[in-house]
């Protein structure tokens, strides 16, 4: 059984997730650390825990999602595993940081492609890929149907979904993401999200106005 701890990292006020086992082996997903102080948050909670990082997932490269990569990437000796359609969106990181005033450099680390459907062995754990997109052009959730739980990136948030007018985003896709992807999943899910509090799918469908509105347009 998995414990989950969020960190709310950066400007962007993302969620940084740390997953762990009963053998204390740990994921690190979406690594938003940015300031120096909060990568000392995350190693020293690693650290404090007895944990060993094992892998490094991002649901999606932009930038407030991968600003840590490097630093979890070569303390840790990981390799970052998104979907192959973010490979643009996280080589115009330095691009994106200029844009928004936080200078970053590139994403050094090694790189492992991950596939709609997969599934992610982690000891006795799985996780199942779901291709995602609308928010960017590679967002994936990772479900943990054992546990109930998702997590989800930007796709879905407590009252709202991911934004859709940056560069890459689809809002069609992200409707068809939402309706083909989450919507047959149980009601029971625990949505861990990229931004804000963690919430459940039956709690969406009774009071996410969009996703009222995918459920009544399907």
């Amino acid at each position: 059984m998995f414990t989950i701890h969020s960190f709310c990292f950066n400007a962007f006020q993302e969620n940084t997730y740390v997953l762990f086992n009963e053998q204390k082996d740990a994921i690190i997903v979406d690594p938003g650390c940015y300031l120096k102080n909060e990568q000392a948050i995350l190693s020293e909670y690693i650290a404090d825990n007895a944990l060993t990082p094992k892998l490094l997932l991002n649901t999606h490269c932009h930038l407030d999602h991968v600003f840590g990569n490097n630093f979890v990437s070569e303390k840790y000796h990981l390799t970052a595993h998104f979907h192959k359609n973010e490979q643009p969106v996280i080589d115009r990181l330095p691009e994106g940081g200029a844009r928004w005033g936080v200078p970053c450099e590139p994403y050094k680390g090694l790189v492992k492609y991950l596939e709609h459907g997969e599934i992610i062995n982690f000891g006795k754990d799985q996780f199942k890929v779901l291709l995602t997109p609308g928010h960017s052009p590679g967002s994936i959730c990772f479900y943990h149907e054992q546990q109930d739980f998702l997590i989800g990136g930007d796709l879905i948030f407590k009252d709202g979904v991911g934004r859709t007018d940056l560069p890459g985003c689809n809002p069609l896709d992200l409707i068809n993401s939402i309706s083909s992807q989450i919507l047959p999943l149980p009601d029971t899910l625990t949505i861990y999200s990229g931004h804000g509090p963690e919430t459940t799918l039956g709690r969406e469908k009774k009071s996410n106005p969009y996703i009222i509105h995918i459920i009544k347009e399907a």
